[in-house]
């Protein structure tokens, strides 16, 4: 049977949405304040016109097929489309002058807020948004259409974007004032082999630099704890608890005041680009076109300049 979707209704992409993200039905009938037995009845419909399944049952609730996912895929462009019609609607009509989404990976939050304020006095009439989270969560995000763009390192492999350069990112070692470690020279990285390491969790994309630079050496680090924020990190260090691979635009007051220092170890710093991104098939509006612009010419002046004093090895 063919598959024809010339009849599928929004109630019934937005209830397969629901369902995403609830796990169950119930969860998905009171996100959308509908009884149950109508949520089954919508994803039925919708499946009579898939003709594929598009849940499947699990030990803990459903989750969507391969089919699902498309139409999960076909709901989150829809949603975007309906949210810029409303706004572009609103400018026409002089009732708004515009709102941007933007996403940017925590290590960012040590920049955006400066580079959003520099934006909004130049542009007094746009609401800007700005959601931080983990890389995992902001791919996630441009995956789904809900931003119109992103501040992030390595743009998502399976996205086709267009993105421009803002600037380094350098990553250290650090540890705290009074390391054992801090007055040795070229030191390499497997002689941090009895160190403690202290981590972002899983999903972040310092977390997989520092696999990475690990993997390299052919070293497994001794993990001690996992954070989930940068700040925590920071605590963590001062407090003798181990030392971390983390990005320098993260500590640069703490390395300007000397409450932390950074490793001489051969290779680092290890350099990433900053990028602004945006997804390849999305249209933005005057106002996400003007911010995304901005960031991409003038987000450079933001970024926090660290004291360094060795060579910059690209990552």
């Amino acid at each position: 049977m063919a598959v024809s979707l010339a009849n599928i209704t929004l109630r019934q992409l937005r209830a397969l949405a629901a369902l995403a993200e609830s796990g169950s039905v119930t969860g998905a009938a009171r996100k959308l304040h509908l009884t149950q037995p109508a949520i089954t009845l919508q994803l039925r419909a919708m499946q009579d016109l898939a003709t594929l399944p598009l849940i499947q049952r699990v030990g803990s609730g459903v989750q969507l097929t391969e089919a699902g996912l498309e139409l999960l895929h076909l709901s989150q462009r829809i949603e975007a489309a309906i949210a810029d019609s409303q706004q572009a609607l609103a400018l026409i009509s002089g009732q708004s002058r515009g709102r941007v989404r933007i996403g940017a990976v925590s290590t960012a939050k040590y920049f955006m807020p400066f580079a959003i304020a520099a934006f909004t006095r130049a542009n007094p009439g746009i609401e800007v948004m700005l959601s931080i989270g983990n890389r995992e969560t902001i791919i996630g995000a441009l995956r789904g259409y809900s931003l119109d763009f992103a501040i992030m390192g390595r743009p998502p492999p399976d996205v086709a974007v267009q993105r421009h350069l803002i600037g380094d990112h350098p990553h250290v070692i650090i540890a705290p004032a009074g390391h054992w470690l801090a007055h040795d020279e070229g030191l390499a990285v497997n002689d941090l082999t009895h160190e403690v390491f202290l981590t972002r969790e899983l999903g972040s994309g310092t977390r997989s630099l520092m696999e990475r630079l690990f993997a390299t050496a052919n070293l497994t680090p001794t993990i001690g704890m996992e954070f989930d924020s940068n700040e925590s990190i920071k605590q963590g260090i001062m407090a003798g608890l181990g030392i971390a691979f983390i990005s320098a635009h993260t500590v640069a007051t703490e390395l300007e005041d000397g409450r932390l220092i950074t490793l001489d170890i051969a290779g680092l710093p290890l350099v990433q680009q900053w990028f602004a991104i945006r997804r390849s098939d999305k249209i933005l509006l005057p106002p996400a076109q003007k911010a995304f612009d901005f960031m991409a010419q003038e987000a450079a002046r933001f970024l926090p300049k660290p004291p360094m004093g060795r060579p910059l090895s690209k990552a």
